[in-house]
C-alpha cells in the first residue's frame, strides 16, 4: 500500500461514536473529529447509551450539521451502540468508509487525511496506530494476527503468549501497512464492502470482545485489513486505570470479558479450541485470588461466563448480570 496525495472528490468517511456518562471525553473527541474539514469527514453519528451525566443535553446544543445524535433509552453497550450507529450511518448517508470510536478514542491531528491520502485498494478494513495521549502504545488496541490460521504464528504464540501474536512495536515504526486479522473498535476504518461482507456488530455481545469477534469474522469471510501506522489516534482510556491486571471494577464486568473472550477463541482456534481450555480455565480462575472480599462472587461469576461462553449464549438480560455482581460473600 503506497500513500497518495488526496484529492477533490475523495471517498465519503462517516465516523460513529459511542459513548455513555463520560462527558468530559466526548466533548475532546467530537471537537477533534469536527475539526476536520468536510472533505475528510462528511458526518458524525454519535450514539448516547442512556447517559445520565448531561451528555444528552449538551449534545442537544450543539448546532453543527454534521452531527447526528442517536440517543438510546436503556444502556445497550458497546456492542449495541456499535450495532445501531454503524447500520444507521449506513443507511441514512452510503459512505464508502466508516471509521468507529468510543468516546475517549479520538484521531489525532492529521490522521483522517493521512487515511485519505492511503491507496486502500483491496483492503475492507483498516485500523490505526493507537497510542496513550503519553505517546505510549496503547496495549489493548494492538492489533493481531490469528495464530490459529498461520504455523509460524502459532509457534511464536507458544513460545511468547501475546507478544507471538498482536504486531510487534517495531510494525508502528514502518511507513508501511502489515497484514492483521483482529483490531479494536479504537480507530477502525472499515468499507462499505467490508460491512456488506461482514453484516454489523452483534450487540448481545454488550462489552468487550465484540470488536474481535466482529473483525476475525470479516477476516475469516475473506476480508483483507492491514494496520498502517501513518494513521494515529490517541486513546485516553481510564478502563484499568488503578487496578491490576485480572481485577474488575466493578465485578459484573468479569462476566462479559471471559464470556465473550470464549467465544472469541472459539471462533478463532477452531477444533484447536477444546485443548486450549485446558491452558486457560485454570489461569483464569486463579483470579479469584485478586478480588478479595469479593471472591465467592467473582467465582460464581466465571462459572456462568464459562458456561454461557461455551454454550455461547448471549440471551443473559444486563440486569441479570448486574444482581450476579453485587451477590455478597
Amino acid at each position: 500500500m503506497q500513500q497518495h496525495d488526496a484529492q477533490s472528490g475523495a471517498e465519503t468517511l462517516v465516523a460513529v461514536v459511542v459513548t455513555c456518562n463520560r462527558l468530559n471525553k466526548l466533548q475532546v473527541t467530537l471537537a477533534r473529529l469536527l475539526d476536520c474539514p468536510d472533505a475528510q469527514l462528511a458526518q458524525v453519528v454519535v450514539v448516547d447509551n442512556a447517559s445520565d451525566d448531561g451528555t444528552s443535553e449538551w449534545l442537544a446544543g450543539q448546532v453543527d450539521p454534521r452531527l447526528v445524535v442517536l440517543r438510546e433509552t436503556v444502556n445497550s453497550g458497546g456492542a449495541g451502540g456499535f450495532a445501531r450507529g454503524m447500520r444507521v450511518a449506513v443507511e441514512r448517508f452510503a459512505p464508502d468508509w466508516l471509521v468507529v470510536m468510543d468516546d475517549d478514542g479520538r484521531p489525532e491531528p492529521g490522521a483522517l487525511a493521512a487515511f485519505h491520502a492511503l491507496d486502500k485498494t483491496g483492503y475492507e478494513g483498516i485500523a490505526a496506530a493507537v497510542y496513550f495521549p503519553d505517546g505510549q502504545i496503547c496495549d489493548m488496541n494492538r492489533p493481531s494476527r490469528n495464530p490459529f490460521w498461520q504455523l509460524g504464528d502459532f509457534w511464536r504464540t507458544v513460545r511468547r503468549g501475546r507478544g507471538g501474536f498482536h504486531l510487534p512495536p517495531a510494525a508502528y515504526d514502518l511507513d508501511r501497512p502489515s497484514p492483521i486479522d483482529v483490531t479494536s473498535f479504537v480507530g477502525f476504518f472499515i468499507s462499505r464492502a467490508g460491512i456488506v461482507r461482514a453484516g454489523f456488530p452483534d450487540p448481545s455481545l454488550f462489552i468487550y470482545g465484540d470488536d474481535g469477534i466482529y473483525t476475525l469474522g470479516l477476516a475469516a469471510r475473506g476480508g483483507r485489513m492491514c494496520f498502517d501506522p501513518r494513521v494515529r489516534f490517541e486513546h485516553d482510556m481510564g478502563t484499568f486505570s488503578g487496578q491490576q491486571r485480572g481485577q474488575f471494577h466493578p465485578l459484573w464486568k468479569a462476566y462479559y470479558y471471559h464470556r465473550n473472550l470464549l467465544i472469541l477463541y472459539r471462533q478463532a482456534a477452531g477444533c484447536l479450541f477444546w485443548p486450549a481450555l485446558l491452558v486457560i480455565l485454570p489461569k483464569w480462575f486463579l483470579k479469584t485470588r485478586m478480588h478479595s472480599g469479593a471472591r465467592k462472587a467473582f467465582a460464581l461469576l466465571m462459572v456462568r461466563a464459562v458456561r454461557d461462553g461455551l454454550l455461547r449464549r448471549t440471551t443473559v438480560s444486563h440486569s441479570q448480570v448486574l444482581r450476579w455482581g453485587q451477590t455478597p460473600d
